[in-house]
């Protein structure tokens, strides 16, 4: 059986990745899979179990639980075809437990091509989600959730970001620059 490809993308909140996400998916077919907007949309769905806890983690900028997560993801995979997929995952694995989590629901089923790290400078995410939060109407989009989540992201994402690093699956775009000159970085990478 033809296993999916999988991309992980990681950067902090307003790194960039949704963005540099959607030109990936129109120039080379990958589905873009954002683990942050599977959890909101899981929230909103009428009659769903997960609904209410999932609002408490976002609104305190905590992860949500593994199991949850990667149950949607998985859910939304084959929803996309899971054969011949390619995927970008978005905003996953945030921690050590996401990614045992992920080995344990997905195993060897994927083919993990790399995780690409957005990294960009706080001050500029900052900018960037405050900006973003005067139209998004997102309940994290303020700056007290904002600094919670560069916290979490710092203590809980770098290590998975380290940890790519050491099996020498990472490939790292500095994101703080404008949209075009990330992109030029980006396309090579997928162009290999």
């Amino acid at each position: 059986m033809v296993k999916p490809h999988v991309v992980f993308v990681l950067g902090g909140p307003g790194a960039g990745k949704g963005t540099q996400c959607k030109l990936i998916s129109d120039r080379f077919g990958y589905v873009h899979l954002s683990a942050g907007d599977l959890l909101r949309e899981e929230r909103q769905r009428p009659g769903s179990e997960y609904g209410e806890l999932i609002e408490t983690y976002i609104k305190d900028g905590r992860i949500v639980p593994v199991e949850i997560t990667c149950n949607l993801l998985k859910r939304a995979m084959e929803k996309s075809g899971w054969v011949n997929g390619k995927f970008l995952i978005d905003g996953f694995p945030r921690n050590m437990d996401n990614l045992t989590g992920w080995k344990e629901v997905m195993g060897d089923s994927v083919i993990e091509k790399f995780c690409l790290f957005f990294d960009c400078a706080e001050e500029v995410m900052e900018k960037r989600l405050l900006a973003r939060g005067e139209t998004s109407g997102r309940s994290d989009d303020n700056l007290e959730s904002i600094r919670k989540r560069f916290k979490v992201f710092l203590d809980s994402t770098m290590p998975i970001v380290d940890s790519y690093r050491e099996i020498g699956k990472l490939r790292i775009i500095k994101s703080d620059r404008a949209v075009d000159i990330v992109w030029i970085e980006v396309e090579q990478l997928f162009k290999d």
